[in-house]
């Protein structure tokens, strides 16, 4: 792996483990197994590569998710499927947990791939379900915008609910119960 894809790898790891603020880099460096003067090579500083870094992590949960949207079903199935995908449930979403730093959040340009990627989640997800909708799967009352704001605030919820608990459990039990509202709009002629 060349020097600058394992400096970026390292920072995400850092970012996800400690937050910018708790992300040095000379940790950035000894885990990367770089020296100083290879990470200025390849980036100007600490926020240009926590930018490559970000956004990588953003490029990464949206093809991981699109994997479940776009694949064959129903648009619950396709949900569900995203839902339940393998996660480390107990470190938490990298782009999520991103939102918690006020470096990040403070900064417009760290701020803009996590905002992005959140919001194309929600509007992915709305997609979904509005496809849902057109083929009679869901009923006409279900609001997709709505609907997929809640999807993606009760999953980043649940994420804070397994760390608080340190049991995936509670997150366990969103995704359970966002997916009961789900199953309760699915269109009288699919039941």
């Amino acid at each position: 792996m060349r020097t600058a894809e394992r400096l970026i790898e390292s920072t995400r790891e850092l970012l996800w483990e400690r937050g910018y603020t708790g992300t040095s880099p000379r940790a950035i460096q000894q885990r990367a197994g770089a020296g100083q003067g290879s990470m200025y090579h390849h980036f100007a500083g600490k926020p240009d590569l926590a930018l490559a870094a970000i956004r990588r992590t953003a490029e990464e949960m949206r093809a991981k998710a699109e994997e479940q949207f776009s694949a064959p079903g129903t648009a619950l199935d396709r949900v569900t499927a995203y839902l339940y995908r393998e996660r480390d449930v107990l470190k938490g979403c990298p782009v999520g947990r991103l939102t918690q730093d006020p470096d990040v959040m403070g900064d417009p340009t760290l701020r803009a791939p996590v905002d992005e990627t959140l919001a194309w989640l929600r509007q992915r997800i709305a997609e979904v379900l509005t496809e849902g909708r057109e083929r009679g799967e869901l009923d006409t009352a279900l609001d997709p915008q709505a609907v997929a704001a809640t999807v993606v605030a009760v999953l980043q919820g649940g994420y804070v609910l397994a760390r608080a608990a340190d049991s995936v459990q509670p997150f366990d039990q969103a995704i359970s119960g966002v997916l009961g509202l789900l199953t309760a709009h699915i269109a009288t002629t699919h039941k």
